[in-house]
Order: structure tokens, then C-alpha cells, then sequence
């Protein structure tokens, strides 16, 4: 493949570009050959190399890192993730699937009690008719959600609602509510609450 490599001499660096399609062995070849131009740019100055481009694995990094040093003594550095793992999360944060701080909570509430947090909230317990639990981001319940629930308190509406048994008459997330009529509909076991098209689906 031709040019998989270009090299741009810049002020303060060298920058060596990679083609994303290119394979690791085509890389290494075309270097090879520019290095040997590239060397003889080099005197007495150190010029650092900048290598951007394709996403690399761990030990392609390794290989052209060890080609450069075997033919140029110089700092070498990898604009791009370590890893591919790197690459591969971004989708989640395209998502927006909030991570935040979690309170854990052991035991159930009773009727009258509340129970806030400023991140995510964890009941490992029931949470009885007449309890109230409220949460900036994400509400998990691992028993029976009989009280009050509302998530995403502070508009979040990627917030979402799990509980092991749903058997509650409202639930809420940010500003959407849902009224749930214990004759109409049925209980919810391993329940997922969350809101799509500015609705509460629970599934």
C-alpha cells in the first residue's frame, strides 16, 4: 500500500502519520525505507517523534517503537489509546450511560422513612409502601419497590429505575411521572424503568 507513512517535520517534533488501513507488516516496511531518509535529517538535535494515525495494539506499538530506536536515538511518543480496549468503550460513552458516585444502603425502609443521594442509590432491601427514595442519577432496589422512586432528581433522564418486584403506585424519573394502577397492571418482577420518547416504559 503506498503511502501508509508520511512523515511531516514540524518545529518542536516529528510527526510520523499512519493510514488506518494499513497492515502492521506494510507499516514496518515503509518504515524502514523513511527512516533511513529520515536519519539523515538528524544531527546533533533530538527532535522528538509524534506517531498518530491508525489505532494500535499493544505489541504494534512495541515493534515500530523498537524500529525507530534501532536506527534513531530519540523520545518516541504514541498519540493514540494504549489499547484497543481504549477504542472500544467509546460507544458506551456515546450512550451517555452516567457513572457516578453510589451510596449503598443495607436493609429495608419502612414506611415514613426517606432516603437521598447526590449520585446513584443501592437498597439492598425492600422498600416499603410509605418509604420515599430519591436519587440524582440511578435507583436499584434488590428486593420489592413498594414506595416512592424517583431517579434522575436533578433532570436526568438517562437515569433509570431496577428493582427486584415493582409493586408501587408511582415511579418517577427527572420530570416524568407515571402512575401505575395495581388492578390494571400487573406486577413487575426483575423490573427496568426507564424513559424512552419521554415516556417511563418499564420492562
Amino acid at each position: 500500500m503506498k503511502n501508509c507513512v508520511s512523515i511531516n517535520l514540524k518545529k518542536n517534533e516529528i510527526v510520523i502519520k499512519l493510514s488506518d488501513e494499513a497492515e502492521q507488516i506494510e507499516i514496518i516496511e515503509a518504515l524502514k525505507k523513511k527512516l533511513t531518509e529520515l536519519k539523515k535529517l538528524y544531527k546533533d538535535e533530538k527532535t522528538p517523534i509524534m506517531v498518530t494515525g491508525k489505532i494500535l495494539k499493544n505489541k504494534e506499538i512495541d515493534e515500530i517503537q523498537e524500529l525507530i530506536k534501532s536506527k534513531i536515538d530519540v523520545e518516541i511518543e504514541f498519540d493514540m489509546p494504549k489499547s484497543l480496549g481504549l477504542h472500544s468503550i467509546k460507544k458506551t460513552f456515546e450512550k451517555e450511560i452516567a457513572i457516578s458516585e453510589t451510596k449503598f444502603h443495607r436493609g429495608s425502609l419502612r414506611s415514613g422513612q426517606k432516603m437521598e443521594s447526590e449520585g446513584s442509590l443501592v437498597i439492598i432491601g425492600d422498600v416499603n409502601s410509605g418509604a420515599e427514595v430519591m436519587a440524582s442519577d440511578n435507583i436499584i432496589v434488590l428486593g420489592a419497590l413498594r414506595g416512592l422512586a424517583h431517579a434522575g432528581a436533578k433532570g436526568n433522564k438517562q437515569a433509570i429505575i431496577a428493582a427486584g418486584l415493582v409493586d408501587t403506585v408511582q415511579i418517577r424519573i427527572a420530570n416524568i411521572v407515571k402512575e401505575i394502577d395495581r388492578d390494571e397492571e400487573p406486577m413487575h418482577k426483575q423490573a427496568y424503568v426507564s424513559i424512552e420518547h419521554d415516556k417511563i416504559i418499564i420492562e
